[in-house]
Protein backbone atom coordinates (compact mmCIF):
# COMPACT_ATOMS: atom_id res chain seq x y z
CA UNK A 1 0.00 0.00 0.00
CA UNK A 2 1.02 3.45 -0.80
CA UNK A 3 2.46 5.78 2.31
CA UNK A 4 0.59 8.79 1.17
CA UNK A 5 -2.29 10.03 3.58
CA UNK A 6 -5.52 9.67 2.48
CA UNK A 7 -6.69 13.20 1.85
CA UNK A 8 -3.60 14.13 -0.47
CA UNK A 9 -4.35 15.76 -3.62
CA UNK A 10 -1.66 15.37 -6.54
CA UNK A 11 -2.73 18.85 -7.91
CA UNK A 12 -2.45 20.33 -5.07
CA UNK A 13 0.83 22.05 -5.29
CA UNK A 14 -0.18 23.30 -8.93
CA UNK A 15 -2.95 25.19 -7.60
CA UNK A 16 -1.05 26.75 -5.32
CA UNK A 17 1.28 27.57 -7.74
CA UNK A 18 -1.48 29.12 -9.89
CA UNK A 19 -2.31 30.81 -6.36
CA UNK A 20 0.52 32.89 -6.20
CA UNK A 21 -0.47 36.68 -6.97
CA UNK A 22 1.28 38.56 -9.61
CA UNK A 23 2.88 41.14 -7.45
CA UNK A 24 4.79 38.22 -5.75
CA UNK A 25 6.03 36.93 -9.12
CA UNK A 26 8.33 39.50 -9.54
CA UNK A 27 10.36 38.35 -6.43
CA UNK A 28 11.13 41.68 -4.42
CA UNK A 29 9.27 43.38 -1.62
CA UNK A 30 9.65 47.25 -2.69
CA UNK A 31 9.07 46.09 -6.13
CA UNK A 32 5.90 44.12 -5.59
CA UNK A 33 4.57 47.37 -3.23
CA UNK A 34 5.53 49.40 -5.96
CA UNK A 35 3.61 47.23 -8.65
CA UNK A 36 0.67 47.23 -6.68
CA UNK A 37 0.56 50.75 -5.65
CA UNK A 38 0.55 51.30 -9.27
CA UNK A 39 -2.31 48.83 -10.26
CA UNK A 40 -4.49 50.40 -7.58
CA UNK A 41 -3.94 53.83 -8.76
CA UNK A 42 -4.82 52.99 -12.20
CA UNK A 43 -7.72 50.92 -11.03
CA UNK A 44 -9.09 54.13 -9.04
CA UNK A 45 -8.64 56.39 -12.24
CA UNK A 46 -10.41 54.06 -14.19
CA UNK A 47 -13.33 53.80 -12.01
CA UNK A 48 -13.17 57.46 -11.85
CA UNK A 49 -13.36 57.56 -15.15
CA UNK A 50 -16.51 55.68 -15.33
CA UNK A 51 -17.91 57.55 -12.89
CA UNK A 52 -17.72 60.34 -14.40
CA UNK A 53 -18.63 58.96 -17.91
CA UNK A 54 -21.55 58.10 -15.98
CA UNK A 55 -22.27 61.08 -14.79
CA UNK A 56 -22.21 63.14 -18.35
CA UNK A 57 -24.73 60.56 -19.93
CA UNK A 58 -27.25 60.84 -17.21
CA UNK A 59 -26.83 64.81 -17.26
CA UNK A 60 -27.81 64.75 -20.94
CA UNK A 61 -30.80 62.61 -20.76
CA UNK A 62 -31.72 64.86 -18.04
CA UNK A 63 -31.13 68.15 -20.34
CA UNK A 64 -33.40 66.11 -23.35
CA UNK A 65 -35.87 65.00 -20.93
CA UNK A 66 -36.02 69.19 -20.34
CA UNK A 67 -35.97 69.49 -23.96
CA UNK A 68 -39.03 67.62 -24.42
CA UNK A 69 -40.64 69.16 -21.62
CA UNK A 70 -40.27 72.51 -22.76
CA UNK A 71 -41.62 71.44 -26.44
CA UNK A 72 -44.78 69.76 -24.87
CA UNK A 73 -45.51 73.04 -23.03
CA UNK A 74 -45.14 75.12 -25.93
CA UNK A 75 -47.62 72.79 -27.74
CA UNK A 76 -49.72 72.93 -24.96
CA UNK A 77 -50.08 76.55 -25.10
CA UNK A 78 -50.71 76.52 -28.36
CA UNK A 79 -53.45 74.38 -27.96
CA UNK A 80 -54.81 76.94 -25.22
CA UNK A 81 -54.59 79.68 -27.78
CA UNK A 82 -56.60 77.61 -29.95
CA UNK A 83 -59.50 77.19 -27.33
CA UNK A 84 -59.60 80.43 -26.67
CA UNK A 85 -60.02 81.63 -30.30
CA UNK A 86 -62.45 78.95 -30.63
CA UNK A 87 -64.78 80.24 -27.40
CA UNK A 88 -64.43 83.15 -29.12
CA UNK A 89 -65.83 82.56 -32.21
CA UNK A 90 -68.43 80.96 -30.36
CA UNK A 91 -69.45 83.62 -28.34
CA UNK A 92 -69.71 85.68 -31.52
CA UNK A 93 -71.85 83.43 -33.05
CA UNK A 94 -74.26 83.47 -30.06
CA UNK A 95 -74.35 86.93 -30.54
CA UNK A 96 -75.12 86.87 -34.06
CA UNK A 97 -77.82 84.55 -33.38
CA UNK A 98 -79.29 86.68 -30.85
CA UNK A 99 -79.62 89.45 -33.49
CA UNK A 100 -80.92 87.08 -36.30
CA UNK A 101 -83.68 86.62 -33.45
CA UNK A 102 -84.94 90.08 -32.87
CA UNK A 103 -85.14 90.54 -36.93
CA UNK A 104 -87.43 87.25 -37.39
CA UNK A 105 -89.61 89.02 -34.48
CA UNK A 106 -89.72 91.79 -36.68
CA UNK A 107 -90.64 89.93 -39.67
CA UNK A 108 -93.38 87.82 -37.88
CA UNK A 109 -95.31 90.84 -36.40
CA UNK A 110 -96.01 94.04 -36.36
CA UNK A 111 -96.35 93.89 -32.38
CA UNK A 112 -93.18 92.06 -32.87
CA UNK A 113 -91.32 94.74 -34.70
CA UNK A 114 -92.51 97.32 -32.38
CA UNK A 115 -91.23 95.21 -28.96
CA UNK A 116 -87.88 94.98 -30.82
CA UNK A 117 -87.84 98.71 -31.57
CA UNK A 118 -88.31 99.79 -27.39
CA UNK A 119 -86.29 96.90 -26.00
CA UNK A 120 -82.35 97.57 -25.67
CA UNK A 121 -80.96 95.62 -27.74
CA UNK A 122 -77.96 93.30 -26.64
CA UNK A 123 -74.68 94.23 -25.75
CA UNK A 124 -72.24 93.45 -28.17
CA UNK A 125 -68.61 92.02 -28.00
CA UNK A 126 -66.22 93.65 -30.34
CA UNK A 127 -63.88 91.51 -31.74
CA UNK A 128 -60.48 90.59 -31.46
CA UNK A 129 -58.11 92.90 -33.99
CA UNK A 130 -56.82 90.39 -37.15
CA UNK A 131 -58.29 87.27 -34.80
CA UNK A 132 -55.61 88.26 -32.27
CA UNK A 133 -55.95 86.04 -29.16
CA UNK A 134 -55.81 87.23 -25.72
CA UNK A 135 -54.73 83.85 -24.17
CA UNK A 136 -51.65 83.67 -21.81
CA UNK A 137 -50.15 80.77 -20.19
CA UNK A 138 -50.40 80.21 -16.31
CA UNK A 139 -47.05 82.12 -14.56
CA UNK A 140 -45.56 79.37 -13.19
CA UNK A 141 -45.75 77.37 -16.40
CA UNK A 142 -44.05 80.88 -18.12
CA UNK A 143 -41.38 81.05 -15.55
CA UNK A 144 -40.40 77.20 -15.87
CA UNK A 145 -40.32 77.19 -19.79
CA UNK A 146 -37.89 80.48 -19.74
CA UNK A 147 -35.62 78.66 -17.18
CA UNK A 148 -35.31 75.63 -18.93
CA UNK A 149 -34.89 77.36 -22.44
CA UNK A 150 -31.50 79.15 -20.65
CA UNK A 151 -30.04 75.78 -20.94
CA UNK A 152 -30.71 74.60 -24.28
CA UNK A 153 -26.82 75.66 -25.04
CA UNK A 154 -25.67 72.97 -22.18
CA UNK A 155 -28.22 70.10 -24.11
CA UNK A 156 -26.14 71.27 -27.14
CA UNK A 157 -22.53 70.88 -25.54
CA UNK A 158 -23.87 67.37 -23.13
CA UNK A 159 -25.67 65.68 -26.15
CA UNK A 160 -23.63 62.01 -26.76
CA UNK A 161 -23.62 62.78 -30.70
CA UNK A 162 -22.27 66.64 -29.82
CA UNK A 163 -20.15 66.11 -26.93
CA UNK A 164 -16.61 64.80 -26.53
CA UNK A 165 -15.25 64.11 -23.19
CA UNK A 166 -12.34 66.53 -22.75
CA UNK A 167 -10.24 65.36 -19.33
CA UNK A 168 -7.13 67.33 -20.43
CA UNK A 169 -9.59 70.94 -20.54
CA UNK A 170 -10.74 69.30 -16.66
CA UNK A 171 -7.19 69.52 -16.08
CA UNK A 172 -6.59 73.39 -16.52
CA UNK A 173 -9.68 73.76 -14.65
CA UNK A 174 -8.40 71.64 -11.95
CA UNK A 175 -6.89 74.61 -9.66
CA UNK A 176 -10.30 76.82 -10.70
CA UNK A 177 -12.65 78.07 -8.77
CA UNK A 178 -14.84 75.36 -7.11
CA UNK A 179 -17.96 74.06 -5.00
CA UNK A 180 -15.92 71.96 -2.85
CA UNK A 181 -13.38 73.22 -0.70
CA UNK A 182 -9.81 72.58 -2.19
CA UNK A 183 -7.98 69.86 0.40
CA UNK A 184 -11.49 67.93 0.06
CA UNK A 185 -10.16 66.57 -3.06
CA UNK A 186 -7.25 64.12 -4.43
CA UNK A 187 -3.99 65.39 -4.76
CA UNK A 188 -3.53 63.48 -8.33
CA UNK A 189 -4.35 65.87 -10.98
CA UNK A 190 -6.14 63.56 -13.14
CA UNK A 191 -8.07 61.89 -10.25
CA UNK A 192 -8.93 65.37 -8.95
CA UNK A 193 -9.98 66.04 -12.63
CA UNK A 194 -12.17 63.85 -12.19
CA UNK A 195 -13.97 64.09 -9.09
CA UNK A 196 -14.08 67.93 -9.73
CA UNK A 197 -16.22 66.63 -12.79
CA UNK A 198 -18.36 64.18 -11.10
CA UNK A 199 -19.62 66.90 -8.67
CA UNK A 200 -20.36 69.47 -11.20
CA UNK A 201 -22.40 67.00 -13.06
CA UNK A 202 -23.94 66.35 -9.33
CA UNK A 203 -24.63 70.03 -9.16
CA UNK A 204 -26.30 70.50 -12.83
CA UNK A 205 -28.28 67.49 -12.39
CA UNK A 206 -29.91 68.39 -9.23
CA UNK A 207 -30.64 71.95 -10.81
CA UNK A 208 -32.38 70.29 -13.93
CA UNK A 209 -34.45 67.84 -11.53
CA UNK A 210 -35.83 71.27 -9.74
CA UNK A 211 -36.47 72.72 -13.11
CA UNK A 212 -38.28 69.44 -14.44
CA UNK A 213 -40.25 69.36 -11.24
CA UNK A 214 -41.65 72.91 -11.97
CA UNK A 215 -42.20 72.31 -15.77
CA UNK A 216 -44.51 69.23 -14.89
CA UNK A 217 -46.31 71.56 -12.06
CA UNK A 218 -46.53 74.36 -14.63
CA UNK A 219 -47.81 71.73 -17.51
CA UNK A 220 -50.16 70.31 -14.68
CA UNK A 221 -51.88 73.67 -13.74
CA UNK A 222 -52.08 74.08 -17.48
CA UNK A 223 -53.93 71.18 -17.89
CA UNK A 224 -56.25 72.00 -15.07
CA UNK A 225 -57.01 75.44 -16.89
CA UNK A 226 -57.99 74.01 -20.20
CA UNK A 227 -59.77 71.00 -18.67
CA UNK A 228 -61.78 73.87 -17.29
CA UNK A 229 -62.07 75.84 -20.65
CA UNK A 230 -63.17 72.50 -22.71
CA UNK A 231 -66.37 72.14 -20.39
CA UNK A 232 -67.00 76.05 -20.32
CA UNK A 233 -66.96 75.53 -24.45
CA UNK A 234 -68.97 72.12 -24.76
CA UNK A 235 -71.91 73.80 -22.35
CA UNK A 236 -71.46 77.17 -24.63
CA UNK A 237 -71.75 75.03 -28.17
CA UNK A 238 -74.47 72.65 -26.50
CA UNK A 239 -76.65 75.96 -26.19
CA UNK A 240 -75.49 77.55 -29.59
CA UNK A 241 -76.83 74.07 -30.80
CA UNK A 242 -80.32 74.73 -29.62
CA UNK A 243 -80.28 78.06 -30.30
CA UNK A 244 -79.85 77.26 -33.79
CA UNK A 245 -82.24 74.58 -33.68
CA UNK A 246 -84.88 77.23 -32.81
CA UNK A 247 -84.25 80.49 -35.12
CA UNK A 248 -84.59 77.47 -37.98
CA UNK A 249 -87.76 76.51 -36.71
CA UNK A 250 -88.48 79.84 -36.05
CA UNK A 251 -87.65 80.69 -40.11
CA UNK A 252 -89.50 77.87 -41.50
CA UNK A 253 -92.79 79.04 -39.71
CA UNK A 254 -92.39 82.59 -41.75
Amino acid sequence: MSGLPKSYNPFAEEEEDEAVSPWSASGGGEADGASRQRYLQQEVLRRSAAAADSTTRSLSLLYESERIGVAASEELVRQGEALKRTEQMVDKMEQDLKTSQRHISSIKSVWGGLVNYFKAKPPENKPEQNGTSDYYANSRLKEAMMSSKEQESKYQESHPNLRKLDIDSDFSKADSVSSAPRDSYPKNQHLRAYHQKIDNNLDEMSSGLSRLKNLALGLQTEIDEQDDMLDRLTKKVETLDVNIKSTDKKVRQL
